[in-house]
């Protein structure tokens, strides 16, 4: 198959999904565009701030992006390009598209609250409890995987063959100096959008103009660090950027980045209608490739792409705080979520450009590497210099995992404070005055995503991805029995939920035994016996909060 008609299926089926399920849904729901939304109900200047539907979109799918839809396709590709684009395509319309709109509604229909809120709602106190820690078990795993794949995107040294700095790489150094300026710049931005009370639009051409200066400098003052010293940097950002108003740092950097992400989207899809690759992977390889089982490896290596649990964090932890008007929930959630699967065929089409042992001759080692690589050469037809487009997307992705570490730290302290939150504040022990004071539950979250980080993403990811799909499946939960108490249609939800569910208990269990081996044959670090007491842990959360949910959902409303 060729990289055109595999971009025109997805383009039809996506804008058509777009289109008709996702207005069905909106319909089959109810959408009030008379109402009033929690970000002016609850509107506090910190989490609760109206912003335009650009603004919100912009957030939205920069957060949920991060650099999973690159990693995830390209990783499951070994077992051939035909699974990996039918679960895209089917995951992101049916499974991820449909969970996030859910998220989204039932957190704007209750106040802006999270997904374990409304779980302590629907399905009891105890509930929201084991799923709030489980969420944060979650976002310490995502932290540690993000921040690792951003260090190695920004470090600045090649190593030698006795993994000492051998050479400097030009393309990360101005990828780090650039992606630093943006820091910079969105705090500028944020006032500017708060206090100048500027049109959208000039607001728009200002992000566009500190974005250009911001590329150009990078370009031009490339920094060099090492991989270490970048992880230090960036979980210090993180620290900071999880306690400050969103409207200060999160709104508007993740606006800037909005522009660069379509920017880089739009010349992908530009580059491979211009190059026409060819597709050089097989269509299926097999049902076990590598000592890997098809099921359930490539439905928790593709999360984000197709479903994510995560995104339904973002859709009921930041994203509905700022929604402005109901009718705005649709595309910001349902067409965010498409977008990402746009970008995961895109990713599919970059590593199955490349013939057998191509990428790595060519240098090529990580995926996002690979991505970029491959979104270059499709450019070069075009005229374009290799260097400039490298360096370029390769920004972009590094700008996909940065905004997602803003969000998902937020959303982890903020697990963290609700699990020690009592009913009433004026009640609270010493203990849970400290537990959620937002600095100590930063710090402690932040801490354990370091020590996990350290072990590298590579080794993160599969854990990553299980307890993942499970959050989904858990929130495919918690969205089906708000839908049927409050008497809406949520038989939709029913099939990816069980499906979810199946999948990741399954996958954790295979990770499970696997460490077990692992610390048999005396082969277990801190990291990777960290990695097993949170594969245990979630595997318990997750069947005690599934539990919880199902008997809920099928309880006779007179028995409730």
């Amino acid at each position: 198959m060729s990289g055109i008609l595999m971009m025109a299926i997805a383009i039809v089926v996506l804008g058509g999904a777009y289109l008709l399920y996702g207005r069905y849904l909106a319909n089959k729901w109810g959408i009030d565009p008379n109402a009033k939304t929690p970000a002016y109900e609850l509107e506090d200047g910190v989490d609760y701030v109206p912003a335009d539907t650009n603004v919100v979109f912009g957030h939205q799918f920069a957060s949920i992006a991060g650099a999973g839809p690159i990693n995830g396709p390209i990783q499951a590709a070994m077992f051939g390009w035909l699974p990996v684009l039918l679960w895209i395509l089917i995951g992101g319309v049916f499974f991820g598209a449909v969970q996030d709109f859910a998220s989204m509604y039932a957190s704007v229909k209750n106040k802006g609250r999270t997904i374990g809120y409304i779980i302590e709602e629907y399905i009891g106190k105890l509930g929201k409890k084991l799923f709030l820690a489980f969420c944060w078990l979650f976002c310490i795993l995502v932290i540690a995987a993000f921040a690792d794949v951003v260090a190695g995107t920004f470090n600045g040294f090649a190593l030698n063959d006795a993994g000492e700095a051998a050479e400097k790489i030009q393309a990360n150094g101005a990828v780090a100096m650039t992606s630093m300026l943006f820091i910079l710049e969105a705090v500028g931005l944020g006032f500017i959008i708060k206090y100048c009370k500027l049109n959208k639009w000039v607001n728009t051409g200002i992000a566009i103009l500190m974005l250009v200066a911001a590329v150009a400098i990078g370009l031009n003052v490339p920094v060099f660090l090492s991989r270490g010293i970048w992880h230090l940097i960036i979980f210090a950002y993180i620290c900071i950027a999880c306690v400050v108003p969103v409207w200060a740092l999160l709104q508007p950097r993740d606006y800037l980045n909005s522009y660069l992400l379509i920017f880089m989207i739009v010349a992908a899809v530009i580059g491979i209608f211009i190059a026409n690759p060819q597709c050089n992977l097989n269509a299926f390889n097999g049902f076990t490739v590598n000592g890997q089982y098809l099921f359930p490896i490539l439905f928790v290596t593709i999360a984000c792409g197709a479903v994510s649990g995560f995104h339904s964090l973002v859709s009921s932890g930041t994203a509905s705080k700022q929604i402005k008007n109901e009718k705005n929930m649709l595309p910001v959630s349902f067409g965010a979520m498409l977008m990402e699967s746009m970008l995961a065929v895109i990713a599919l089409i970059a590593v199955a450009s490349f013939a057998s042992g191509e990428a790595a001759a060519q240098g090529l080692k990580t995926q996002p590497q690979i991505f970029a690589g491959a979104i270059a050469n499709f450019l070069t037809a075009a005229g374009l210099p290799y260097s400039l487009v490298f360096t370029l997307i390769n920004l972009a992705v590094s700008a996909f995992a940065l905004t997602s570490l803003d969000s998902v730290a937020r959303i982890g302290r903020l697990s963290f404070q609700e699990f020690f939150q009592e009913d009433d504040p004026a009640k609270a022990s010493p203990i849970s005055k400290v537990m959620t004071n937002k600095y100590f539950a930063t710090v402690i979250t932040l801490v354990l995503a370091y020590l996990l980080a350290k072990v590298g993403y590579a080794e993160i990811w599969p854990l990553f991805g299980s307890a993942n799909q499970l959050l989904s499946a858990l929130a495919l939960i918690a969205c089906a029995v708000f839908l049927k108490k409050t008497n809406r249609q949520g038989v939709m939800l029913w099939v990816p939920m069980f499906f979810m569910l199946v999948v990741t208990f399954s996958a954790l269990g295979m990770t499970i035994v696997k460490l077990v081996n692992a610390f048999a044959a005396g082969g277990l670090t801190v990291g990777t016996f960290l990695q097993l007491v949170f594969a245990v842990l979630l595997l318990i959360l997750g069947v005690i909060v599934a539990g919880a949910g199902i008997r809920k959902l099928f309880v006779k409303k007179n028995e409730q």
